[in-house]
C-alpha cells in the first residue's frame, strides 16, 4: 500500500499574506456595522503587522506548497514596498475617498484584496501562484477604477478591464507555451531545464521562445510597457487619484517583481526576450517622454511619466540578476515614494477628478507653500536630479543596462532623461512664479493624513538619495537575487 504523504503546507510563510488577506476580510465583513474610517485604520494597521512579520522571516528561506510560495529576502524586500505603496494609498484616502465617491467599506475590501493577490505574485514559486495572485490583483484593480460610478471612471475601469483580460490571456498561453516546452510549472525545475539548452529538442526550443515572449507580452499589459501601454492614461486619469495612486505603485511594483521571478529567474537562460524587451524599453523610453511633453492637464502628465518610468524600470531587467535585481529594488521603492507623494498632493488640491491644468499650478506657493514645495522634491526627484533618490535610481538602471551589452539603450535613457527635465521642472517652476489672475481655488489645506503621506515621501527620496546605502545597502546583496529561482 502506498504511502501517503501530507501536503507540505507551512503557514509562517503565508503569514504577511494572511494578515492583509484579514484584512480583506473584515473589510467585507464588518463593513455593514462599523464606518469605513475604522476599516481604514483597522487596515493600516493590518499593513503595519504584515510588514513587521516580513521583518520576523528575514533570513528564513522559509517556503510552502512544495516551493509553490516562498518567503526569500528578495520577495520580503519587494514586499515592503508593495506595503509601503499600500500605506500610502490608505493615508490619502481617509482624506479624499468622500470626495472622490468612494468612501464605502468596498473601497477598502478591494484594495486589500488586490494587495493580497500583490503578495502572492512577489512571494510565487511556480508559475501558477504567479498567475493566480495576478488574477487577483487584476480584477480588483478593475473594480477599483471603476467604482466611483462617474462616466469617467466607468470608462477608464471598462479599457482597464478588456485590455486587461487580453494581457492576462496571453500570459495564460505564455504559461502554457514553457510548460509545454519544460514539463514543469516551478522556477527552479524551469530555470535547471532551460539552463542546458541542450535538453530541450529543436521543436521545443521553439516553443519555449514563444511562451517567453508570451509571457513578456501579457506582463507587458500590467506594466504598461509600449505597446500594450494604450490603456493607460486613460485608466489614470479617468480613475480616482486614490485609485491611480495604488495602480501605478502598487499594481506595477507587483508587476515587476512577477517579471524578475519569471525573466530574472526561471528564464534567464532563455532565447529571445531580452532582444526583445530592448527595443520595448527604447519604444518606452521614446513615446512615454515624448507624449508627456505635449501634456496639459497634469494628472495626464504624470499617467505619461509612468509609462516612461516603466522603461527605465525596464532596464533593471537587462542586466545580470544580480546586478539588475538590486537596481530594481532600489528603484521600485524610489519610484513608490515620489509617485506615491506627487499624487497625494494633487489628490489633496485637484477640485474634480479630471485634475488641475499645468497653468493652473502657477502661484500655487504662494497658496500652499509647503505642498508646493514637496511636489518641487517629488518632480526633482522623477527628473533623476541629485541630490534625490530618483537620481541614483536611474543611474543604477543605466549601469545595470550598460555593463550587460546594452550600451545603445543606455545612451537612449540618457537623451531621454534630459527631454524628461522639460515637463517634470515646467509646472515645478510655475509653482514659484506669482499669479496675477484671481485667487484659484483648491479643495481643501493640509491635512494630516495626507500631510504625512507627502513628508514620508519627501523625507524618503530626500534620505535615499543622499544616504543611498540605507535601502541599497539591503538590496545589493548579489546572494538575494542570484536564488530567484532557487538555484
Amino acid at each position: 500500500m502506498p504511502q501517503l504523504v501530507p501536503p507540505d503546507v507551512a503557514f509562517l510563510p503565508l503569514l504577511p499574506i494572511l494578515l492583509v488577506l484579514a484584512g480583506a476580510l473584515l473589510s467585507t465583513l464588518l463593513g455593514f456595522w462599523v464606518g469605513r474610517r475604522t476599516l481604514t485604520v483597522i487596515n493600516i494597521a493590518a499593513v503595519v503587522l504584515s510588514g513587521a512579520s516580513m521583518m520576523f522571516l528575514w533570513n528564513g528561506g522559509l517556503t510552502s506548497f512544495g516551493g509553490g510560495l516562498q518567503a526569500d529576502n528578495a520577495a520580503i524586500l519587494l514586499g515592503l514596498t508593495v506595503l509601503v505603496g499600500t500605506l500610502m494609498t490608505l493615508l490619502v484616502s481617509l482624506d479624499t475617498a468622500w470626495r472622490e465617491r468612494v468612501s464605502f467599506p468596498e473601497f477598502d475590501a478591494m484594495l486589500m484584496y488586490a494587495v493580497t493577490g500583490c503578495l502572492l505574485i512577489v512571494f510565487s514559486g511556480d508559475l501558477v501562484v504567479m498567475l493566480i495572485g495576478l488574477e487577483i490583483m487584476s480584477l480588483a484593480g478593475y473594480v477599483l477604477a471603476t467604482l466611483q460610478g462617474s462616466r469617467r471612471a466607468e470608462e477608464s475601469g471598462l479599457k482597464y478591464f478588456l485590455l486587461g483580460a487580453v494581457g492576462s490571456a496571453i500570459l495564460i498561453y505564455g504559461i502554457a507555451f514553457v510548460y509545454g516546452a519544460t514539463g514543469s510549472l516551478n522556477y527552479a525545475a524551469i530555470a535547471a531545464k532551460v539552463g542546458s539548452v541542450s535538453n530541450l529538442t529543436p521543436d521545443n526550443v521553439g516553443i519555449l521562445v514563444g511562451g517567453s515572449l508570451l509571457l513578456l507580452a501579457g506582463f507587458g499589459f500590467k506594466i504598461a510597457l509600449v505597446p500594450f501601454h494604450q490603456w493607460t492614461p486613460d485608466v489614470y486619469s479617468g480613475a480616482p487619484t486614490t485609485t491611480f495612486l495604488f495602480l501605478s505603485t502598487v499594481v506595477k511594483v507587483a508587476a515587476f517583481a512577477g517579471m524578475l521571478r519569471v525573466f530574472g529567474g526561471a528564464l534567464t537562460d532563455a532565447p529571445g526576450w531580452a532582444s526583445t524587451l530592448q527595443i520595448l524599453t527604447a519604444a518606452t523610453l521614446i513615446i512615454g517622454n515624448t507624449a508627456a511633453l505635449f501634456q496639459t492637464n497634469f494628472k495626464r502628465l504624470l499617467a505619461y511619466s509612468a509609462v516612461a518610468h516603466t522603461g527605465f524600470l525596464a532596464m533593471c531587467l537587462l542586466g545580470t540578476p544580480a546586478l539588475g535585481g538590486a537596481a530594481l529594488g532600489y528603484y521600485l521603492l524610489v519610484y513608490t515614494l515620489m509617485t506615491g507623494a506627487a499624487l497625494a498632493v494633487v489628490a489633496a488640491l485637484q477640485r474634480t477628478e479630471a485634475g488641475f491644468e499645468i497653468n493652473d499650478m502657477r502661484g500655487l506657493y504662494y497658496r500652499h507653500p509647503g505642498y508646493a514645495i514637496a511636489l518641487s522634491v517629488c518632480l526633482a526627484s522623477l527628473a533623476g536630479l541629485p541630490p534625490f533618490a530618483g537620481f541614483f535610481g536611474k543611474y543604477l538602471a543605466f549601469q545595470a543596462a550598460f555593463q550587460n551589452g546594452y550600451v545603445w539603450l543606455s545612451v537612449l535613457a540618457a537623451v531621454t532623461s534630459v527631454a524628461a527635465l522639460v515637463y517634470y521642472l515646467r509646472p515645478a517652476m510655475l509653482m514659484f512664479m506669482p499669479d496675477r489672475t484671481p485667487a484659484r481655488e483648491y479643495a481643501h489645506g493640509q491635512r494630516f493624513p495626507t500631510t504625512f503621506t507627502v513628508a514620508l515621501g519627501v523625507a524618503g527620496v530626500t534620505v535615499l538619495g543622499i544616504l543611498p546605502n540605507v535601502w541599497y545597502g539591503w538590496v545589493a546583496n548579489p546572494a538575494i537575487w542570484q536564488l530567484l529561482a532557487g538555484r
